[in-house]
């Protein structure tokens, strides 16, 4: 859809992908919303309406907001990502147009630390499975056999230590389990140990968490190298983008041995899953639920409108990215 009517004497602002409530409903009468909830409909606003627009709310992280849908708007100011996550957000034209680019950290980091945790102990118990088993009706002829896989012999290595990798952290030293990690550098305050070279770290634990931004510099990150050097008892957790991990890679190694299991969140071409993977009995699939509950798309949905608010008030965003730094304000 494409609606909204414009007012010389109010801030435009364009709801872009699918409505949300709190969006809807979270201006004052000083702004004037447009909404499209497509590509297609974006290109369909006219230039009077796209001249207006000076902020934008990204409702999800598959709408692209990219050069091609920026360009549209020539008076644009802010454009306000819903999301930890910004790949779809084209932040190197922005910070080239003075565009500057929030997200939605903090606020969801510990409902998605909570969902890599149980993904983890779901994919190395088999819950999935032993589920599928007692529906249907073996476990009155037979026990379930012990599962192979056990936190209690496991040496986690995280991928990417953000704060969402620091919560996962926490939540493995609670449960006892040793933890190191990759990144491009060290984190600062943490303890655990770093490994510099993402090979080195996959040979030295047996289950990898994978929590790094999407884009360009990770795509494909964990491919047949890196699953090789986990090894047989090798277990894959992703909660991170779809495009960080060689899918096709991911089947083969899930089909041969080469790992034991995966747990996903997120895929590739979302909602599109491959058959092969879907077909798979050593893997879990979720239908990206990182931050998928009502409390926490709530709040981000809250942080996404206070950000534009805040910039329309004269006042700094809240949560700008580091691409698109805010200077004088």
């Amino acid at each position: 859809m494409v609606g909204g009517n414009s007012s010389s004497d109010k801030v435009d602002l364009l709801i872009y992908g699918p409505s949300r409530p709190i969006l809807e409903n979270g201006f004052s009468d000083q702004f004037v919303l447009h909404s499209a909830e497509t590509r297609h409909d974006l290109e369909r606003l006219t230039p009077a309406t796209s001249d207006k627009i000076r902020g934008i709310a990204v409702t999800y992280h598959t709408v692209p907001a990219d050069k091609r849908a920026l360009a549209l708007f020539p008076n644009l100011e802010i454009v306000a990502s819903f999301g930890v996550g910004y790949d779809h957000v084209d932040s190197t034209y922005a910070r080239e147009h003075n565009i500057i680019v929030t997200n939605t950290p903090d606020v969801l980091t510990e409902e998605v630390a909570d969902v890599a945790l149980g993904l983890l102990i779901a994919t190395v118990r088999e819950f999935v499975k032993a589920d599928r088993y007692l529906r249907s009706g073996l476990w009155t002829s037979q026990n379930y056999p012990l599962s192979v896989g056990s936190l209690r012999d496991r040496n986690v290595g995280i991928v990417g230590m953000g704060r969402i990798g620091q919560a996962i952290a926490r939540r493995l030293d609670g449960c006892r389990v040793p933890v190191v990690y990759h990144s491009r550098k060290p984190a600062n305050a943490v303890s655990y140990t770093h490994y510099p070279d993402l090979i080195e770290m996959a040979k030295a634990v047996d289950t990898l968490i994978v929590i790094v931004p999407g884009g360009a510099g990770t795509a494909k990150m964990i491919n047949a190298e890196v699953m090789k050097a986990l090894g047989p008892r090798g277990v894959i957790i992703n909660v991170a983008r779809g495009s960080v991990l060689d899918e096709p890679a991911l089947i083969a190694a899930l089909k041969s041995g080469t790992i034991l299991a995966a747990g996903l969140d997120v895929f590739e071409k979302e909602p599109n899953v491959p058959d092969e993977l879907r077909a798979l009995q050593n893997v879990v699939l979720l239908p990206h639920i990182g931050s998928a509950s009502v409390v926490t798309r709530n709040a981000m949905d809250q942080l996404v409108v206070d950000n534009l608010k805040a910039w329309f008030a004269g006042k700094p965003p809240l949560t700008p990215v580091v691409e698109t730094p805010v200077k004088g304000r």
